[in-house]
């Protein structure tokens, strides 16, 4: 007599996944959950009453092929922050706060102690962000995943008053623009990561560069950093924040010119960058140009936010009494476009 378990889907380690993850999805819940875990749908008040005009803000991203690093290193743990960090950083541009997270996980056989390490990190990546994490889809589709692999998507909605959006509306010429330390690469680039590392170069995830004092593995498999608690912090303190912008790939060059309007451009000066030393060794063994590194990676630069001139020093001191790295990268120029200009481009080294 056939079986769906002798198809390749185990309906008991569902149950036994969830079971295990109860405890640690609950722990993220803030007071606008409504429901418990297991039902059809999660519902969530937004307490609407603290807004004027509040607008839901959504976003969907996944991690990439960084989980081929994690296949490698058979290390799990991590990858649900950077689950969590590509869509809430995506809503903070705005100023949104986010208010609940969904995941969906696709597996070829469903391994209940890599799943729940790959929640584990979701939950940091919400509780880092203040962030619910309400619900989620387990996929378990043998022989459509690889063996031993999987893929990940994440959800998040959140919210922000309609009279406090920050859409680069203000910006000025001579506006200041600030670059916030990455932690490394996040998640973005790693095709290019692994044939640099692992194709062209036959690195272990063992080895270690001088320059990153540490394995491999553990460099490529940091996890993104989330920025949403310090950077609402600031929002609220009342700083005038005229754009904001979340690095991801097509680095600073591809992603700045989004939130900048039609008639600016940002002139950045790339000896102002905190340049991350992973980026410097990839440069150097894989032989990439500059203005390509500068077009895949954010380069050290993971959040960047224009203010006012007169205000600069201001928010530099607020980010670093909030354990963020910041710098002036940049001003904003009016010359009728809306890109990125490096003028130290051609005798930039890296």
């Amino acid at each position: 007599m056939a079986t769906y378990k002798e198809s390749g889907v185990s309906i008991d380690a569902g149950n036994e996944f969830v079971n295990r993850i109860k405890g640690k999805v609950r722990s993220t819940f803030t007071k606008g959950v409504v429901n418990p875990i297991g039902g059809f749908a999660a519902l969530f008040d937004a307490d609407w009453k603290k807004y004027k005009r509040p607008l839901l803000v959504s976003s969907t991203d996944g991690v990439g092929t960084k989980l081929k690093i994690a296949f490698m290193a058979n290390k799990h743990d991590t990858i649900g922050i950077d689950l969590v960090a590509m869509s809430v950083n995506d809503i903070l541009v705005y100023g949104a706060k986010p208010l609940f997270f969904l995941d969906y996980l696709a597996v070829s056989k469903l391994d209940v102690d890599v799943a729940s390490s790959i929640v584990d990190g979701i939950v940091e990546g919400c509780k880092q962000s203040d962030c619910a994490l309400v619900g989620g889809e387990t996929a378990e589709m043998p022989a459509f995943y690889a063996k031993d692999e999987y893929d990940c998507a994440g959800f998040v909605v959140g919210i922000v008053d309609e009279e406090k959006i920050i859409d680069g509306r203000n910006i000025k010429e001579g506006d200041a623009i600030i670059g916030i330390s990455s932690s490394g690469i996040h998640s973005n680039g790693y095709s290019l990561v692994r044939n640099v590392f692992f194709t062209k170069n036959n690195y272990s995830l063992d080895h270690i560069f001088p320059e990153l004092k540490r394995p491999l593995g553990e460099v490529l498999l940091e996890p993104t950093k989330i920025y949403v608690k310090p950077i609402l912090e600031m929002v609220q303190a009342g700083f005038n924040i005229k754009s904001m912008c979340h690095v991801t790939g097509g680095g600073i060059t591809e992603n700045l010119p989004r939130v900048l309007g039609e008639r600016f451009s940002a002139e950045i000066r790339l000896n102002d960058i905190d340049i991350h030393p992973v980026f410097r060794v990839m440069a150097r063994i894989g032989n990439v140009a500059v203005d390509e590194m500068m077009r895949v990676f954010n380069m050290g630069v993971g959040f960047v936010m224009v203010v006012p001139d007169s205000e600069k020093e201001k928010a530099l001191e607020f980010l670093k009494g909030r354990s963020l790295n910041s710098r002036i990268i940049g001003t904003i120029i009016n010359d009728g476009n809306s890109k990125v200009i490096y003028p130290d481009l051609n005798s930039f080294k890296l």
